[in-house]
């Protein structure tokens, strides 16, 4: 069987954190609370960083321009193409 995906708090995310600085080892956090080992590193790695546990706040600014980006390009597509679909109906009178 497959196992449902888990979200945790920020409250916990930082806890664990805490735990980790002050001394406990992360086999013993991954075994404790049935964490996996890549979460608890991202987990300190964004704690270290930003001190947020958001993905917005933890995306430099390369990531975040070519989300920008992306949403810019999907919405020039878009009036691209009501412009073509217009084109079409005014030659068509």
């Amino acid at each position: 069987m497959s196992q449902s995906r888990r979200t945790f708090t920020p409250e916990f995310k930082n806890q664990m954190v805490q735990l980790y600085e002050s001394g406990k080892s992360r086999a013993s956090l991954v075994k404790e609370y049935d964490l996996t080992a890549s979460a608890l590193d991202r987990w300190i790695s964004q704690s270290q960083r930003t001190g947020s546990f958001a993905a917005k706040d933890n995306r430099t600014p390369e990531e975040n321009e070519m989300l920008e980006l992306r949403k810019e390009n999907q919405r020039l597509k878009m009036e691209n193409d009501i412009l073509k679909q217009a084109a079409l109906i005014m030659g068509r009178k």
